[in-house]
């Protein structure tokens, strides 16, 4: 599992994870015009769900609500409600 901060927020990517894409991927992503345009690493994810699960899961109330940041253009979640999420399970 991975290591979270102290204090802070993360993003959806970093609770749910991310896959790796790799310079070849990007490049085929590119010429269809779908899918991330440049390569990078995976991440490991947290809670292991897809995204909608997870946005179900919020709109549930089985997984904790987001804070929205910046006038509402940034979605994030409180580390200590993931913490107390993962204590859970």
């Amino acid at each position: 599992m991975n290591q979270l901060p102290e204090t802070g927020f993360l993003t959806l990517a970093q609770i749910i994870g991310q896959d790796e894409v790799t310079e070849e991927q990007a490049a085929e992503n590119r010429k269809r015009g779908k899918g991330p345009k440049r390569p990078r690493p995976g991440k490991p994810a947290i809670v292991p769900v897809k995204k909608t699960c997870w946005w179900q899961g919020v709109a549930s109330g089985r997984f904790p609500a987001p804070v929205k940041v910046g006038n509402g253009r940034g979605t994030f979640w409180k580390v200590d409600s993931i913490r107390a999420l993962v204590a859970k399970a």
